[in-house]
């Protein structure tokens, strides 16, 4: 699509912006998607940057809200900021900065999840552990949270 201007690129780009936080990963893949091999994408995405319409730290602040809602731990944060194409440096800005306690965290999405009742049973126990390391919490954090989770 040679007949793309900038002012396109850009519009697209800022009706993205406009509906969610995007990174800037995510927001040069959907220009390419729409785009192709477009040479404008690459300039409009700078000049959003140094005008502060686009920021990953913004974005990861947004995306780490919104996970934490949804009751997931720490690894699996990362593994989908990663994803999102949000460098490392950023993300440790970002934890550095975070006052979760994950442990607590953990406790009550299990409890959320499977009440408070403690069961006994191994099989139990292994089908809440794995679903709380799914969920992204680490194994100190699974233990707090099955041994906690009758106490309210």
């Amino acid at each position: 699509m040679s007949d793309v201007d900038t002012n396109t690129v850009r519009l697209t780009a800022m009706n993205l912006l406009a509906r969610r936080e995007h990174s800037l990963s995510e927001l040069r893949s959907k220009l390419a998607a729409r785009y192709g091999d477009c040479n404008e994408i690459a300039p409009v995405l700078e000049a959003l940057q140094q005008q502060g319409l686009q920021s990953d730290q913004r974005f990861a602040e947004a995306f780490l809200r919104s996970r934490l809602r949804k009751g997931q731990g720490p690894y699996r944060i990362r593994n989908e900021l990663k994803q999102r194409g949000v460098s490392a440096q950023v993300m440790d800005e970002l934890f550095q900065q975070q006052e979760t306690d994950w442990f607590e965290l953990a406790r009550q999405v299990a409890q959320r999840r499977f009440g408070v009742n403690s069961s006994a049973d191994i099989k139990e126990q292994s089908k809440r552990a794995r679903f709380l390391q799914y969920r992204g919490f680490s194994g100190e954090q699974i233990r707090y949270a099955l041994e906690h989770c009758q106490q309210t």
